[in-house]
């Protein structure tokens, strides 16, 4: 006959550890779908959250800020091109000054003497300019940065963006692992406290010794704190996904099942490099700073050149507001200048704009071989969880097995119920290992598509006919 105390050791007598119980018990009810479950795919909500992601993260938005900027700069730079319009006006009113007396009265004594003021009591000048680069070098340079400047800018956000949708596919596959952590050791809780009232009871009715019941408390109070700590990590996991989601921290989301995801192999290496070095945007980011940087060495050279414009102006001045003749002038000029001589402080600018322009194309280069690495990287994670859900499945399906014939063994009465029970945890863990290991999968897959840029964003535009 089996004692309680059979039944709560090993086939030598060994004590049974928690985490055999906990797989025992809680493990196929965790891994159950949830009553009422939603029937969107992961699929979809990664997809919705995705979205509300790109429309509503405040770190995206300041980006598009940027962008705009850079919009402004460049519409600026554009403005050199145009002629420019002033209008001045000026009045004033004066006493006293230096005066010249104009002896008339020396040439004709019927004639009085005249005194002219040098400051007039009374002076307006009111003009209407126009000025009009003919000449000037430096203005398309300027424009080809800016134009240039603002499509990195444009590339950093898409970079951002992307970044963005990575986070949140990964943020809501940990939320998931977590919440069915969550329920896996608030189940085993639950028939602990269960198994230790069982063991109280028998034990006031001497049926059990006191460290057995020792035991089982000890069984609970760590499960409990594993309850803790796994009720913590899914609200941490919780309120950072909806931090990137710009939504109330605590705010609910929606549940799903896991789905099977299909795997690149090694041979895709060259492919996903490729694809990679022309679709990510960072490597877009990093020719449009070259770009930039090489429009600033010609801007630079400007400075070394003459500039030429033409400036016209019309007003009208006198003591009185007035036009016609002794009112109205006019007056046209070219205007040329060239610094000749600064020290060398030009030449030293240019120098310095070289080494800009080759430190950024360098730069870029690094930049392609890190985002070489990063595929690299990816696909030899996303090959190892491979390999590791190939071993959770073939584990679990040798479990299954086992299982089987343990069941039909206990059924002949060829072993005690102690084994079956080890039959059947090892079973429970080995689906538990491979759900979990689902979720790696799923998240390395998530984590390959970024690095090798894969998909589309639904991201809308700062700039009309910039597509991302």
């Amino acid at each position: 006959m089996t004692t309680m105390h059979d039944r709560a050791s090993g086939p030598r007598g060994r004590p049974r550890t928690l985490l055999l119980t906990l797989l025992l018990f809680a493990a196929p009810l965790a891994l159950a779908p949830p009553a009422g479950a939603a029937s969107r795919t992961l699929a979809a909500v990664v997809d919705e959250y995705v979205r509300e992601g790109l429309a509503s993260n405040l770190t995206l938005r300041s980006q598009g800020f940027d962008v705009e900027r850079a919009i402004a700069d460049l519409d600026s730079a554009r403005a050199g091109y145009l002629p420019s319009v002033s209008l001045a006006a000026r009045y004033t009113r004066n006493e006293g000054g230096r005066e010249f007396v104009l002896p008339l009265s020396r040439f004709n004594p019927a004639l009085a003497d005249e005194t002219i003021a040098f400051l007039r009591e009374r002076d307006q000048d009111t003009r209407l300019g126009v000025s009009q680069p003919l000449y000037a070098p430096a203005i398309p340079a300027s424009v080809r940065a800016r134009r240039s400047q603002l499509a990195a800018s444009e590339y950093a956000r898409l970079a951002l963006a992307r970044r963005l949708k990575r986070d949140i596919t990964v943020g809501y596959l940990d939320w998931l692992r977590a919440t069915k952590t969550v329920a896996i050791v608030a189940a085993s809780r639950a028939l602990l406290a269960e198994n230790l009232r069982v063991n109280e009871s028998l034990f006031r009715n001497g049926k059990l010794t006191q460290d057995q019941v020792l035991r089982a408390r000890a069984e609970l109070l760590e499960v409990e704190q594993q309850l803790r700590e796994s009720e913590y990590l899914e609200q941490q996991a919780l309120r950072y996904l909806n931090f990137l989601r710009n939504r109330p921290l605590d705010s609910a989301l929606e549940a799903t099942e896991i789905e099977n995801v299909v795997t690149r192999s090694a041979a895709d290496l060259a492919a996903l490099e490729a694809d990679a070095l022309a679709n990510r945007p960072e490597i877009a980011q990093a020719d449009s700073t070259a770009q930039a940087a090489d429009a600033q060495v010609s801007v630079a050279r400007a400075a070394l050149k003459p500039t030429l414009g033409l400036g016209v102006d019309n007003g009208i001045q006198g003591e009185d507001y007035g036009t016609g003749h002794g009112y109205n002038y006019g007056q046209a000029s070219l205007q040329l200048s060239w610094k000749l001589f600064d020290g060398g402080a030009n030449r030293a600018a240019v120098r310095s704009a070289r080494a800009l322009a080759r430190s950024a194309a360098t730069q870029r280069d690094v930049l392609a071989q890190q985002i070489q690495l990063e595929v690299q990287q990816a696909l030899d994670r996303l090959d190892t969880a491979a390999d590791s859900l190939a071993t959770a499945e073939a584990r679990s399906e040798a479990a299954r097995a086992g299982f089987r014939i343990a069941s039909r063994k206990r059924d002949e009465g060829m072993i005690n119920q102690v084994e079956f029970i080890d039959a059947r945890s090892t079973l429970t863990g080995a689906e538990l290992n491979l759900n979990l290991t689902r979720f790696a999968l799923l998240a390395r897959q998530a984590e390959l598509d970024y690095a090798a840029a894969a998909g589309t964003l639904p991201l809308d535009p700062v700039t009309t006919g910039f597509a991302p």
